[in-house]
């Protein structure tokens, strides 16, 4: 029996970085506040907290000052930080520097195009530009993400909510197209849906309007796409290791079930199913940006056990 857990799968960069600023903190505190969950990964939330990691959510960072708050990777918008200052509180800053870098483009983008009020206050991601409900002639700033994702609600602040939020091809016909495009991408996007509404846009826009587009995904994510396709290739069932909150983990999975029926996802070893290992030679164990490798090593021992098998 051959067991192999995916050496591309477990914690992007920023995410390493964030949980590393949280564990130096605790060495020096008992206690430190998390705006949000610092993962999306419910037994290393658990780990963090029995160190000391208190997370909280907006309302109740309003109720707290002059403490230590973590920002976690996903990234913040600009009303925290006025929020901090109101409440001297002080932050440490561990927004994923491909994300800050995003933040920015953003920010000077809209800085150069702000876009006029709404007519009435309406929020400018539930209405259609080719409503009218925008008046003057504006750039759309664009972003192709999750409605809610902590990521973008951070991108989203940056241009005091007036950005318009796309989550898939389907969503391209909110867009007017005689106005000028802006589009942007959550950094988890999937690339292939990101090139299919750069495509869309470009057959429909107006020759009076232009359209310009930055493709902002983390490429250290967009890269385990055709990885984990072919790591589920190799073995007769897969594991896919991951939180129930990643949206991330939710496209990975899809993409390791397409390439190999036998894939299951699970939140931790004790979920695992003896039966979806019947008749198996070999057995891969993966995961998402947001899954620590102790925990596929957690699986890995499971199996193990369940089989009486080892090394």
């Amino acid at each position: 029996m051959k067991i192999e857990i995916d050496q591309g799968s477990g914690f992007c960069f920023g995410v390493t970085r964030a949980i590393g600023k949280a564990e130096e903190e605790l060495a020096k505190e008992e206690q430190l506040y998390c705006l949000g969950d610092i993962v999306h990964n419910g037994k290393e939330c658990d780990r963090l907290q029995q160190m000391g990691l208190v997370t909280i959510n907006h309302e109740q960072m309003r109720d707290i000052h002059d403490a230590k708050v973590l920002l976690r990777a996903h990234g913040e918008p600009p009303s925290t930080y006025a929020l901090a200052r109101e409440r001297h509180i002080n932050l440490i800053d561990a927004t994923c520097p491909v994300v800050l870098h995003l933040q920015e483009r953003i920010k000077k983008e809209y800085k150069t195009h702000p876009t006029p009020p709404l007519k009435g206050g309406s929020s400018a991601q539930e209405v259609s530009p080719l409503r009218g409900d925008l008046e003057g002639s504006s750039k759309q700033i664009v972003i192709f993400g999750k409605k809610g994702h902590a990521e973008v609600i951070g991108l989203v602040g940056q241009t005091e909510e007036t950005a318009i939020i796309i989550e898939s091809a389907e969503d391209v016909c909110k867009l007017d197209f005689n106005r000028d495009i802006c589009l942007y991408s959550q950094t988890t996007m999937p690339l292939d849906e990101f090139r299919k509404i750069v495509e869309y846009v470009q057959q429909h826009i107006s020759p009076e309007a232009t359209f310009t587009y930055y493709d902002t995904i983390c490429r250290q994510v967009a890269n385990r796409m055709p990885n984990i396709r072919n790591f589920a290739l190799k073995h007769d069932a897969v594991l896919f290791v991951c939180g129930k909150k990643s949206s991330n983990g939710r496209v990975l999975f899809n993409e390791c079930k397409e390439a190999n029926p036998r894939s299951y996802m699970i939140d931790t070893a004790s979920e695992i199913d003896v039966r979806w290992l019947e008749g198996c030679e070999s057995i891969g164990i993966c995961g998402a940006t947001s899954t620590p490798k102790w925990l596929m090593e957690e699986c890995k021992v499971r199996i193990e056990e369940l089989l009486g098998c080892h090394e």
